[in-house]
């Protein structure tokens, strides 16, 4: 599933392609016929992220509310307006596939986007280009109203602007009000948003936090703490459309590529030792998901 860092560069690529263009919506598929009819020929107006929600505002005070989910995807295509318009979703799991690799690629004309593959929840189509939903966990349209109440029942968003520092003590009050554990806590949309399981498991490393440690008995510095780090990488997954979360002297074997060798400490390295003690990378299971984590260097206590 799509981290919330992907969900933030998903948001600026429409409102770099999209934003201001007046928008044919349509459902190829036929299963979001009607919605798509309530926004077609409607001027984007700006899209946002929450997490991994995404909002496209259009100009009738309506949204289009998407969860990609463990299986959607967006695709782009167009014409050079597009070049740097990544497909980011299901099933790409090792960064985001380039619409266009090379300016040799870059389609001479743009004539209009090509038939429909594959079941196409919801297309956009603009003067320039098109984009794509297919099977996304959620896709629907909605009003002020009820975005803000999708946006209330969600925890603080790392990527959002903070600059009061509210959504840092909120995210201390609502991971420490609970006795469940703090790796699963992280996985929590309601206690923070946008976080998936490769950055709950690789801040809770950086931070040194043992993931069975209730959220209650975490004290308020190491809240702090684990929220400053959570921001820190997300916002450089949003600069580097990756996840990457190792520091320069934990990189083993500089002569190997940073991605995808080099750019996680726990995540899918069960069994190789830790980068920091050398102890081999554990796997466990937490909830329905894998917990990868080391036993030294996030040991109780």
């Amino acid at each position: 599933m799509p981290e919330g860092h992907s969900i933030h560069r998903l948001a600026a690529q429409f409102n770099s392609v999209f934003g201001g263009s007046r928008l044919a919506v349509s459902s190829p598929q036929g299963k979001f016929a009607a919605g798509a009819a309530r926004l077609d020929g409607s001027v984007l107006h700006a899209a946002n992220a929450h997490g991994k929600q995404l909002f496209l505002a259009f100009d009738n005070d309506l949204y289009l509310r998407v969860h990609l989910g463990l299986y959607g995807a967006w695709d782009f295509g167009g014409d050079e307006t597009f070049r740097g318009a990544s497909s980011i979703g299901a099933p790409r799991r090792v960064g985001e596939r380039e619409a266009y690799d090379d300016g040799a690629s870059v389609p001479s004309s743009y004539s209009g986007p090509p038939a429909p593959v594959g079941q196409v929840r919801v297309r956009l189509v603009s003067g320039h280009g098109w984009a794509d939903l297919r099977g996304p966990a959620a896709c629907e349209v909605v009003t002020e109203a009820e975005r803000a109440a999708v946006v209330g029942r969600l925890g603080p968003d790392p990527l959002q602007p903070d600059p009061a520092g509210e959504a840092a003590g909120e995210f201390a009050r609502r991971i420490t009000a609970r006795g469940t554990s703090v790796g699963t806590l992280l996985m929590s949309q309601d206690v923070v948003a946008g976080v998936g399981n490769i950055y709950r498991a690789e801040t809770l490393f950086r931070c040194g936090l043992n993931p069975w440690l209730r959220g209650k008995d975490l004290d308020g510095q190491a809240a702090a703490a684990l929220w400053a780090d959570v921001v820190a990488v997300m916002a450089d997954g949003v600069r580097e459309g990756r996840i990457i979360t190792t520091r320069p002297e934990h990189r083993q074997d500089p002569a190997r590529p940073l991605w995808p060798d080099n750019a996680h400490y726990v995540y899918q390295r069960q069994g190789q030792p830790c980068r920091v003690c050398a102890v081999p990378v554990a796997l466990d299971g937490m909830g329905s998901r894998k917990l990868y984590w080391c036993p030294s260097c996030q040991a109780p206590g």
